[in-house]
């Protein structure tokens, strides 16, 4: 192993990206060293460099898989060889890319209390934006009031809502996907939806409201006027589930919630449910669509991510 490895650091709150060679980090106590086969590029990497990390330089990414190759002291769960995965919960109180290092980089040191086991059957590129974009929609889903058979919709079908949709399928329930314009249509139908609605062209209210009301929302899309509009579309004892970051105010009155009884709450990635999101994904055929650039490129990838050019999921491809 050489002494030194590849990474991609931000040196300072609002400065870009740079592809830097470092020390390769050795691991410490309850800490494994991870040589990074695939790490995915999500929204929250813009938290590196808005000034969110403990200290810098920092190595941004939190949707990290590939293989231990040295344990520390103490490890007692892991075993050299093993392909092993990492999302915002970086064990011991931290979180991935912001306290401790992340996978913009050829190896990485992970506690072992914030690691899952990836299963054979997926390639570490797919399973690498379960592990957030992922299991934060299939964890809504998982724990939601919707039991199967029920009408559920996804608004929304990018980077979360292609999955949402594909899980609730597989889970089996009835699912109307929800987007602007024609050309999702085709798409969100290949993905599992049953009903289409178009919500240039449609009431999103009515339209959900015709089909009974939806037991469950899960709100993918960023946009505060968006998921106000969604609340009106829930069928009785219905539950809206906001997993799109927005930090514009939401429109509701108490009128909103007595007509339900509804209930509105967000959702997050959790480490618990992680594993059984990347078994449930191996188990139905679910696969995130991604777009793969190499470490080098990682600056160009953040960049068409965050610009909403990138085929819904964007991974760094580390090592084969």
């Amino acid at each position: 192993m050489n002494s030194t490895m590849r990474a991609i650091q931000v040196l300072a709150k609002g400065e870009p990206m740079r592809l830097v060679e470092i020390p390769i980090p050795q691991p410490g106590e309850g800490q494994v060293l991870i040589s990074v086969e695939a790490c995915g590029i999500c929204h929250g990497d813009s938290k590196v460099i808005e000034g969110w990390a403990s200290e810098y330089p920092r190595i941004p990414g939190h949707e990290v898989v590939g293989t231990i190759v040295k344990l520390g002291n103490n490890v007692s769960k892991w075993s050299v060889g093993q392909r092993v995965g990492i999302g915002w919960h970086g064990g011991h109180g931290h979180t991935t890319a912001l306290s401790i290092d992340g996978g913009y980089a050829e190896y990485m040191v992970a506690y072992e209390d914030g690691l899952i086991l990836i299963p054979e059957g997926i390639t570490s590129e797919e399973v690498a934006p379960l592990l957030c974009a992922g299991e934060t929609v299939f964890s809504a889903l998982h724990n939601s009031r919707a039991r199967m058979g029920d009408f559920v919709a996804v608004s929304g079908i990018g980077g979360l809502g292609h999955l949402a949709v594909q899980y609730a399928r597989k889970a089996g329930f009835r699912v109307a996907a929800i987007s602007r314009g024609e050309e999702k249509r085709e798409l969100a139908l290949a993905l599992g939806a049953h009903i289409y609605i178009d919500s240039e062209k449609e009431n999103v209210q009515e339209a959900l409201q015709a089909h009974g009301g939806a037991k469950v929302i899960i709100a993918t899309a960023p946009s505060s006027k968006v998921i106000s509009s969604l609340i009106g579309g829930l069928g009785r004892d219905g539950e809206l589930i906001i997993a799109a970051v927005s930090d514009e105010p939401l429109n509701w009155s108490a009128m909103d919630f007595l007509k339900g009884p509804n209930a509105v709450k967000g959702t997050f990635t959790d480490i618990n449910e992680m594993e059984a999101a990347v078994r449930f994904s191996i188990l139905t055929d679910v696969r995130p669509m991604i777009e793969v650039f190499p470490l080098e490129q990682a600056k160009e990838a953040y960049e068409k991510m965050m610009n909403a050019k990138t085929h819904f999921r964007a991974v760094l491809k580390i090592k084969d």
